[in-house]
């Protein structure tokens, strides 16, 4: 019994981690305007294998989504099915935007599939910009 016990909180524990989207771009926005965190939108289409691969992985990882659930407000958005503002224009997909939610604008944005390491610092970059 204890070893069941034992085996389902390490499962837990490792396949636990998700990132705390919100349901909206306005429900974000206004959590993060409340919280002073920049706004991080991902933009992605239903048919996009770099986006199925950055949801599965890079947005997985462990100390990818700690940071992203402590410094930031995410939202991911379907591009032409959600509502979002028409100056997040993603001509490639997945696209990352870093938003400073006191004045709309982008801070930083990055188009593509990013591994751990590089999208690490690419939040790094964004709380950078966010914070000058």
């Amino acid at each position: 019994m204890k070893k069941i016990f034992f085996l389902l909180m390490l499962s837990i524990s490792v396949f636990g981690a998700e990132i705390a989207w919100n349901a909206s771009y306005d429900t974000a926005l206004a959590k993060a305007k409340k919280e002073s965190k920049p706004l991080m939108v991902v933009i992605t289409t239903e048919q996009c294998r770099w986006c199925r691969k950055l949801e599965a992985t890079t947005l997985q990882d462990e100390e990818i989504v700690s940071r992203i659930n402590t410094k930031f407000q995410a939202v991911n958005v379907t591009k032409d099915k959600s509502i979002y503002p028409k100056n997040l224009t993603a001509k490639m997909v997945p696209m990352s935007y870093f938003i400073d939610p006191s004045n709309g604008k982008v801070l930083y944005s990055i188009p593509g599939y990013w591994g751990s390491e590089d999208y690490n610092s690419i939040l790094d970059d964004a709380l950078r910009k966010y914070k000058k």
